[in-house]
């Protein structure tokens, strides 16, 4: 595999988050590379991808920059990038949460290995918090971890005041996880904010974890925000928990609903994603602008369509 998938995050002061965005990006495209890239005041957001060979010159380009002292940089390599294009861009934010946090008063690291043996010894007073998504827990999470039942991380405001009622911050202990580690840094400052004393989060994420201990205490399969979607933390087994849209099914594949008016994300078979035509159900099947679909190709998110292949669908071409 000639890909490297590279993922960090890093909290430095970030003058102009626009400038340094337009200065990155003109260095990435000479390397060729594809992914998406966020500055904002506190820092780095990274999920990109580059060929080997160049991939030393990145390395030396953040060595080269002392605010990146320090960054964990994880990789994964892949047979082509999981990426349709180069994004880097300044934002007010690096995590939508919409809310200031103190970004000092962050919970306690746990590598890996410590994660896992404390997954081992947990009391009843332990609590393991999923801090993603709905559909990303749907197809994999630690065994035993409250899932929120949240479509987006802002939403985790109004979750942790309704789990304050039921966990008392005096005697509750909380290990937090996410994909890479970022979520949790910026999460666990709310839960430090809300009264709980003992906070955890897992360093480097799933994502470091599946590295260093495979799928050990895991359940199903990791989803990612690049082509690939979804992918195992152990190559060498078939852990599907998921379960289809349609039939129920087990199934952990992820489709954007071919009805460019709708676009939802679902799991679904094989069968039955042929059956729709990549659609979600029936009416988007025959109602819309709807793409074209085919079950033989490696499944990705949808691209953007031209102007022209945009105005043949609304016409009924």
């Amino acid at each position: 595999m000639d890909y490297a998938v590279i993922a960090y995050y890093h909290f430095f002061h970030v003058e102009d988050p626009h400038a340094e965005a337009k200065s990155h990006k003109a260095f990435l495209a000479s390397l060729e590379g594809k992914g998406r890239i966020y500055f904002a005041e506190e820092g780095v957001n990274a999920q990109l991808a580059l060929h080997k060979k160049h991939l030393n010159a990145y390395y030396q380009y953040l060595q080269n920059d002392s605010r990146y002292e320090g960054v964990d940089i994880k990789i994964q390599w892949f047979d082509e990038p999981p990426f349709a294009k180069l994004t880097v861009k300044g934002k007010k934010q690096l995590v939508a949460l919409d809310r200031k946090v103190d970004l000092s008063n962050r919970g306690e690291y746990m590598t890996p290995t410590e994660w896992k043996e404390q997954l081992e010894s947990k009391d009843a007073n332990t609590v393991v918090i999923d801090v993603r998504n709905n559909y990303e827990s749907a197809i994999g999470h630690f065994s035993g971890a409250i899932k929120p039942d949240v479509a987006t991380f802002r939403e985790f405001n109004q979750w942790l005041e309704d789990f304050k009622k039921e966990h008392d911050p005096k005697t509750t202990k909380l290990m937090t996880y996410c994909t890479g580690g970022i979520r949790c840094e910026i999460f666990s400052p709310l839960l430090k904010e809300a009264g709980y004393e003992h906070v955890y989060q897992l360093k480097g994420g799933v994502i470091r974890y599946g590295e260093e201990k495979g799928d050990t205490h895991w359940e199903g399969k990791l989803f990612v925000f690049d082509d690939r979607l979804v992918i195992p933390l152990d190559t060498m087994k078939e852990n599907t928990i998921g379960s289809c849209h349609f039939c129920s099914k087990a199934a952990d594949t992820y489709y954007n609903c071919a009805n460019m008016d709708c676009n939802a994300l679902f799991v679904a078979c094989s069968d039955c994603i042929s059956n729709t035509s990549g659609c979600c159900g029936t009416h988007c099947q025959h109602t819309g602008r709807v793409r074209a679909f085919d079950s033989t190709t490696r499944v990705k998110p949808f691209r953007k369509l031209a102007h022209d292949e945009k105005l043949a669908l609304s016409s009924g071409k």
